[in-house]
């Protein structure tokens, strides 16, 4: 955005930790929030007045469990493709993420570390997409349940370790490791445990070194117990997780993502052709994996927004990052705390709440302009009428934020 200053008229800033407003004006220049509640100074001419009609202004989604070169089904993916076609497809969907309001992204494992081009791609302005928090490749041990996806294989703690030390160096911004089985592949389980606590240590002690965490792929509560005593801070799906492990996990530092979409798209599996035994493992394990997410609602747990299917893929209605909050919503928190889990707390657990999560002076203008108030009924993210990241317009259903011609307010 260019230093012209914007002004956000009638909108209802809608704050996961304050009282929505009544309406007030915003005001945005050089694609930041200058101020929130100022009133519009004499002389500012309409071109510079954006007028919202009283709609609700929240901040943009904060999803943290991304693949944007997941292949569908599993088994069509090549680990040899050409890393431009990993590329192609990436990019596409996040593009959709974006236009779904989600403006950040945290990515855990992409086939080519593709990630880590497209956010560098990103920074240099060759195509709109969220912020992208990249993971680079995924650790796997060999024949894991990551066996096929274009992981780095790795056994014993020293090859661990050593991986880790390449993803990071290689651009990534954390490290993405299975602890157990999932429910993807014919045969596996979530209680099936896949690494060993010495080489979860490896793995913190490189990510540490780089001033960084480690994220977990981590389906039975026993592993997860493991991986907290090594120094791991932040848990994917947590499918069977007891009341004792819920309340380990309730320490400050520690985030779960339940993922909770992917129990619960049966529809979606069948139409991108998942195999009948994918989708049997999701069934199955359905009702004890919104159990486990009662306990962590029950315990306090902080949870975050990840949906593990792409973000922007229609699914119940709706696209998955909402679908996503409408189920944490299930599984007991309120729309306010969903709303929270949907950006206040990824950008904190993701170490950008100085950057996002907000609708604050000095934060990005990250913002989503919505018909309801998602504070009071979380379903209002079905109603999204425009995005804006970073500043700049990327959706603007109703010609609500008048732009140049490069897309800024």
């Amino acid at each position: 955005m260019n230093s012209r200053t914007i002004w956000l008229t009638g909108a209802r800033v809608v704050d996961p930790l304050a009282p929505t407003t009544e309406p007030i004006s915003i005001a945005v220049e050089n694609g930041r929030i200058r101020s929130v509640g100022d009133a519009v100074p004499d002389g500012v001419p309409d071109d510079d007045r954006c007028d919202l009609g009283g709609r609700f202004l929240a901040p943009g989604l904060v999803t943290v469990h991304t693949h944007f070169s997941i292949v569908f089904p599993f088994n069509d993916t090549d680990e040899n493709e050409a890393p431009a076609l990993t590329a192609f497809r990436s990019a596409g969907r996040a593009k959709e993420a974006l236009e779904a309001g989600v403006t950040t992204a945290r990515c855990v494992h992409e086939q080519h570390a593709i990630d880590v081009t497209l956010r560098d791609a990103d920074r240099r302005g060759w195509f709109a997409a969220p912020r992208i928090l990249a993971g680079g490749r995924a650790l796997s041990a060999p024949g894991g349940h990551g066996q096929g996806s274009g992981s780095v294989y790795c056994f014993g703690p020293a090859q661990f370790e050593a991986a880790a030390h390449a993803e990071l160096e290689n651009g990534a911004d954390h490290v993405k490791i299975f602890i157990t089985g999932g429910l993807a592949h014919a045969g596996e389980s979530p209680e099936d445990p896949e690494m060993s606590e010495a080489e979860m240590r490896a793995v913190v002690r490189a990510a540490q070194a780089h001033g960084t965490y480690v994220v977990a792929h981590a389906g039975h509560h026993a592993a997860i117990r493991r991986a907290v005593d090594a120094g791991v801070r932040s848990f994917e799906h947590a499918y069977i997780v007891d009341e004792p492990t819920a309340a380990l996990l309730a320490q400050d530092g520690l985030y779960v993502s339940p993922t909770l979409a992917v129990t619960r798209s049966q529809d979606w599996m069948a139409a991108h052709g998942f195999e009948k035994h994918s989708r049997e493992n999701a069934r199955r394990a359905s009702v004890d994996h919104l159990a486990s997410a009662r306990r962590l609602v029950a315990a306090g747990v902080a949870l975050t927004n990840g949906t593990d299917i792409p973000p922007g893929d229609r699914t119940e209605g709706t696209t998955a990052v909402v679908r996503e909050a409408e189920l944490l919503v299930e599984a007991g928190l309120t729309a306010r705390e969903a709303l929270a889990a949907s950006t206040t707390t990824p950008a904190r657990m993701c170490r950008v709440d100085h950057e996002t999560g907000r609708v604050a002076a000095g934060l990005s203008a990250d913002l989503l302009v919505l018909d309801a108030d998602p504070s009071v009924d979380i379903r209002a993210l079905r109603g999204i009428r425009a995005v804006v990241s970073q500043g700049r317009v990327v959706r603007d259903d109703l010609g609500l934020l008048a732009t140049d011609d490069g897309g800024n307010p």
